[in-house]
């Protein structure tokens, strides 16, 4: 938060807003008395999934089922929050044994859809679950911590927005918000502008052309779960056999031969297809277990068919070599590796190992 501000939007009372879903639990001020509101903070956490749309609270709310000792809780909104340092597992059903839907984890909030023998049925997000009440919060305990995690934020709802230096039309333009932009919200002007992050700087926008709405993060269905594992997975191993070797000094020549040969191999190939054709050569140079130089690795025997068949040769003397093929061959040079420490590819006949276009490098 810029200036080290604390947002001004949770320091007062609680009032009624609206719980939506957007990028996690959104709770939007009603438009007809957002200022008071929007001063409040999280209060009444109404019907799910419902975005951008007031809905009285009433005791007799389908949704929510009570009990007696309930209904003091239900004046204050049917906010949940978890209160756990890591994660807490949601159910199918209120039972410790019933399957895993989802998780929420340290600061994610919920709506109460209904509640027994110490269980919490919930929705976060795209999760709709129960969880046990030993590790949630309730009533203005839930909102206490809601407000100090939640954050304030406006979407513009303008073609374009400026952004002032000051909180008035006099002021000069730091630059332009496009309509649909998000920004965190830092302090609400009494005077109808609201200060706003802008590259660094306390900027300044009239509250008549934003939307504001207060979010709270919330929890991963098991499906999200595993989808976002898999991206991490693959994210890793990505990393992994992305590796910058020292540069390798060498004259034009040799350049030359190392792209003839990456031509000779891999022109048909996608330029990272080609990079990774050029890596496998530099990993065998600094591999003590072939020649320590290109020339002695590409005619090494038994390596290289272009090589042993006299065409890597033809395309060196004729020149005919694609540029993309000369590029591949300086990044590769420049110590750039897009295959890890691999030092050998072949044609992708469904051998285990990393796929690059029609290579499969091992």
């Amino acid at each position: 938060m810029a200036k080290g501000k604390k947002m001004s939007v949770v320091a007062a009372g609680v009032l009624a807003m609206v719980l939506g879903l957007q990028s996690g639990m959104v709770v939007q001020a009603n438009d007809t008395d957002y200022m008071e509101q929007f001063r409040g903070g999280v209060a009444a956490v109404l019907r799910p999934g419902v975005v951008h749309a007031a809905v009285p609270m009433s005791a007799s709310d389908e949704l929510l089922v009570e009990t007696e000792e309930q209904k003091e809780e239900s004046q204050t909104g049917r906010l949940v929050m978890a209160n756990v340092k890591n994660s807490l597992n949601v159910r199918a059903d209120a039972s410790e044994t019933a399957e895993k839907v989802g998780m929420l984890y340290k600061d994610c909030g919920g709506t109460i859809l209904e509640r027994r023998d110490g269980w919490t049925k919930l929705q976060s997000g795209n999760i709709i679950g129960w969880a046990s009440d030993e590790y949630l919060l309730f009533g203005q305990e839930a909102q206490d911590l809601a407000n100090s995690v939640g954050k304030m934020v406006a979407t513009i709802n303008t073609e374009a927005l400026r952004v002032r230096t000051e909180p008035s039309t006099e002021a000069a333009v730091y630059g332009m918000f496009p309509k649909g932009e998000i920004v965190e919200v830092l302090e609400q002007k009494e005077d109808g502008w609201i200060c706003v992050d802008f590259e660094g700087s306390d900027g300044y926008v009239s509250a008549d052309y934003v939307v504001l709405d207060f979010m709270i993060d919330a929890g991963e269905t098991m499906d999200e779960i595993r989808a976002r594992e898999k991206e991490e997975e693959e994210a890793r191993k990505e990393a992994e056999r992305h590796v910058k070797y020292g540069e390798y000094s060498t004259d034009m020549d040799t350049v030359k031969l190392l792209a003839a040969l990456i031509h000779c191999e891999a022109c048909g190939e996608s330029y990272e297809g080609q990079v990774a054709v050029g890596a496998v050569v530099m990993n065998r140079v600094r591999s003590s277990a072939y020649p320590n130089t290109i020339l002695g690795v590409i005619y090494a025997s038994g390596q290289f068919t272009p090589a042993m068949t006299g065409k890597l040769d033809q395309v060196y003397e004729s020149g005919s070599i694609y540029e993309s093929c000369y590029r591949a061959a300086e990044e590769a040079l420049s110590g750039v590796s897009n295959v890890g420490d691999l030092t050998h590819f072949r044609r992708n006949n469904g051998r285990e190992g990393l796929v690059i276009g029609n290579h499969v490098f091992y």
